[in-house]
């Protein structure tokens, strides 16, 4: 070999051999501060105890709505109250439980079943008729923290204007609706099983609040009604002992025992609105309260 080319060849090694040497030192050098800087953060960590704080949560509002046969009518609810709350910057789901039984309508117990649904989404619930549309964009959806709110109050309800009325739109705390034991499952057929539910109330000592009148000005024109009662005839007839068992507080129905049996559950899109049914039969013992079903 030439003597000039095995000189270059020499200085080639000894330059990949201090190379080498460089490159191992940084190596070493980076573990040696990386475990000083690991020692270090386990001393610390060893020393200060500490817990990360949650994340605020935000409050999540059910609308329930206890349905059957007026498909119409939840045509244009869901879109309408779907956009109404998501400009009052509410959070929320709909909640449609739809009776789909052969006994009379119980309102009641749907709503017992809705909160059943939706207790582990949501933290507050309203009570939501489907054919009552609120139109004043300051009637306030937000949640009630030591309070019930009646939305649809008698001296705004285009039909309703007696005080004790607590019907329409209500809305609680889920823990509230559970401390009463919700509604009573006796009401079959329409009406007053919200007039119970008032007695619930104020025996629990709950406060019940009502939108401002000097805010809310647009008195009986706050809600649209859009029920047609010529088509859809109310079914408030009264059989059997049912008119005098529905006068006094019911002591022994509620939440805690609503029977029933769920069918199926279907996600729905109204022009854009999204709202869950709940297809569900109702169970109805006979030997206490016969007039679930109309006699023949």
């Amino acid at each position: 070999m030439p003597r000039i080319q095995w000189k270059r060849n020499r200085i080639v090694l000894i330059c990949v051999s201090i190379a080498c040497c460089l490159l191992l030192s940084l190596k070493l050098l980076g573990y040696s501060l990386l475990h000083q800087r690991v020692s270090e953060d386990r001393l610390r960590t060893s020393k200060v105890s500490f817990t990360i704080p949650p994340l605020p949560t935000r409050h999540k509002l059910a609308v329930i709505v206890p349905f059957r046969d007026r498909f119409e009518e939840l045509l244009e609810f869901v879109p309408h109250m779907h956009s109404f709350l998501k400009n009052a910057s509410i959070a929320h789901k709909i909640y449609v439980i739809n009776q789909v039984d052969t006994h009379r309508f119980n309102r009641a117990s749907l709503i017992n079943v809705g909160y059943k649904m939706s207790v582990l989404e949501c933290d507050y619930l309203a009570m939501h008729d489907v054919d009552l549309l609120p139109l004043n964009p300051l009637l306030d959806y937000g949640f009630p923290t030591d309070h019930v709110f009646h939305v649809a109050s008698p001296y705004l309800h285009p039909i309703y204007h007696y005080k004790k009325f607590v019907g329409g739109i209500l809305l609680l705390t889920h823990a509230n609706f559970q401390q009463l034991n919700g509604l009573s499952n006796r009401y079959w057929g329409w009406g007053r099983e919200d007039d119970e539910f008032y007695v619930r109330m104020k025996e629990a000592d709950l406060t019940i609040l009502r939108p401002d009148l000097e805010k809310v000005t647009t008195g009986y024109k706050t809600f649209r009604h859009i029920h047609d009662r010529k088509r859809r005839p109310r079914d408030n007839k009264r059989y059997g002992n049912q008119g005098p068992s529905g006068s006094h507080r019911d002591r022994k129905t509620g939440l805690a025992d609503v029977d029933f049996d769920l069918i199926s559950k279907h996600r729905i899109v109204i022009e854009n609105s999204p709202a869950m049914i709940y297809n569900v039969e109702l169970q109805c013992d006979v030997t206490d309260t016969p007039w679930c079903d109309t006699p023949t």
